[in-house]
């Protein structure tokens, strides 16, 4: 059964596909004491692949042609599961540059985005994007490319949980990536003035060593349709 969502004048039907996308992103290990506080307005809980700590993972992704239209996208989010569920990726923050997918987004899928400029540099050997609001910058973060990966024949499917407006959601999201490059560290991050930059401090990033950082060259996607989920 297909799913219609309205948006902005303009029909969008589900499943939505990404065609392609080049991603860079670096995962932390946190205190998850810390982290299981910051997410606990969505009900979920923060996995623990070692006790005591969680993960938090910063990406930054361009879309070059989807579903929604190009545009650009920077993620904070978290490993995390509902109550006897499955471990999956928690979006806590999510800033883009383009006004539909910011109303797709939150109307279809009920991630937090928020409209913001995001600078991205991705043809250079590092990969860098910054995060500013008014032209001061939230956060900056750049990948350093590691050793290529063999990509698999199989396309993954993974849980994305989000929350907004009181609603925690699952949504089933398949990806299929290409040209993948990945290595221990490799990542760097600078944090500027706003509230989620404090939030990252408080989580004791500032100035931490990532657990690895990835480049994904070419990345396929698809989105569900969001289903509510009740912890």
């Amino acid at each position: 059964m297909t799913t219609d969502y309205a948006v902005q004048g303009e029909r969008v039907a589900m499943p939505v596909r990404i065609r392609d996308a080049a991603v860079a992103s670096a995962m932390f290990a946190v205190p998850a004491p810390a982290a299981r506080a910051l997410i606990a307005y969505s009900g979920l809980d923060v996995f623990e692949p070692l006790r005591g700590r969680a993960i938090c993972s910063l990406a930054f992704v361009r879309y070059i042609d989807g579903d929604l239209g190009p545009y650009h996208e920077f993620a904070v989010a978290f490993l995390a599961r509902p109550p006897g569920g499955k471990v999956g990726a928690f979006i806590h923050w999510l800033p883009v540059n383009q006004e539909f997918t910011l109303e797709a987004g939150r109307s279809i899928w009920g991630f937090p985005k928020e409209l913001a400029d995001i600078p991205m540099h991705l043809a250079s050997r590092v990969k860098r994007c910054a995060v500013r609001f008014g032209g001061r910058t939230a956060i900056e973060l750049a990948v350093r490319p590691g050793a290529p990966v063999p990509s698999g024949s199989r396309s993954p499917r993974v849980e994305a949980y989000s929350h907004l407006d009181g609603v925690t959601r699952r949504v089933p999201w398949e990806v299929t990536p290409g040209a993948v490059r990945m290595r221990p560290g490799g990542a760097t991050l600078r944090l500027g003035d706003h509230p989620v930059a404090d939030e990252l401090r408080g989580l004791g990033l500032d100035g931490a060593r990532a657990l690895g950082a990835s480049t994904v060259g070419h990345l396929r996607m698809t989105f569900e349709a969001a289903e509510e989920v009740h912890p």
